[in-house]
């Protein structure tokens, strides 16, 4: 049975961590089931917004499960465990839709990761967030040294990864990593959802690719979508297929 669900209210999709008794820790079947969804949604226009949340109220996701990754030998950990969560977190924050992440309760560990791929983040009063992976032995796999680093003043990161101290919601919020604070930060969250499902979804498609073209989220692949994008709308472009098919040469305008 799914443990993520993928939920739809109008314009508003959300993708719910479903695994409370282990607080939504993450196995590999989840980490695929995150992965669908993200690809299924990629290609629906009726949807404007994606949240991620996950049930209860304990936890956001307490990250890895660690039965999942602890037998894996080595070489497979590297591959597939850290390449594949990656990969999956990749797409979710490559997404072309605005994204909330509805931190529901604690935040650790890869759940902390699981949230920076997204665009921002609504937490609930009492929840904390927290990098632990060194009490077990590992290192953050899923962009915890990296992409939180872009989010994350340098002193807070090595305070969670080499402290292993656990950060309060409203010191979080303090650095603009959390947008809002709030006792039900889902009832936020859906506000925020529906204001953004109001503007234009091509302007806030193309606006987030200039956004991570600035902070080098896939730079090299956005740069080269923003410019086909444009020659895509261009007469030159029809004129280029149309010429192709007629087995004709081209007669382009620059328009």
């Amino acid at each position: 049975m799914s443990a993520v669900h993928l939920e739809i209210q109008g314009a508003v999709a959300t993708i719910r961590l479903d695994n409370p008794a282990k607080l939504n820790a993450l196995d590999v079947p989840m980490l695929q089931q995150i992965d669908q969804h993200c690809q299924a949604l990629e290609l629906r226009d009726d949807i404007r917004v994606v949240l991620v949340t996950g049930t209860g109220t304990k936890a956001f996701c307490t990250g890895a499960d660690i039965k999942a990754w602890a037998s894996l030998p080595p070489a497979q950990f590297a591959r597939s465990w850290v390449r594949d969560g990656h990969r999956i977190f990749d797409r979710l924050a490559r997404l072309s839709k605005p994204t909330i992440a509805v931190l529901n309760g604690h935040t650790f560990g890869g759940g902390l990761e699981l949230a920076a791929a997204c665009d921002i983040r609504v937490m609930r009063t009492k929840a904390r967030i927290a990098l632990p992976e060194a009490g077990v032995g590992i290192v953050p796999g899923w962009s915890g040294t990296q992409r939180l680093a872009r989010l994350l003043p340098e002193p807070l990161l090595k305070e969670m990864a080499l402290f292993g101290r656990q950060i309060e919601a409203g010191r979080i919020q303090s650095l603009g990593f959390v947008a809002e604070v709030a006792d039900e930060p889902m009832d936020v969250a859906l506000e925020i959802a529906a204001r953004a499902a109001e503007l234009s979804p091509r302007a806030t498609e193309i606006t987030k690719n200039m956004i991570h073209v600035g902070v080098g989220e896939d730079r090299p692949a956005l740069i080269e979508a923003l410019g086909s994008a444009a020659m895509g709308a261009s007469d030159d472009r029809t004129e280029g297929v149309s010429a192709f098919s007629e087995k004709r040469t081209p007669d382009f305008s620059g328009r």
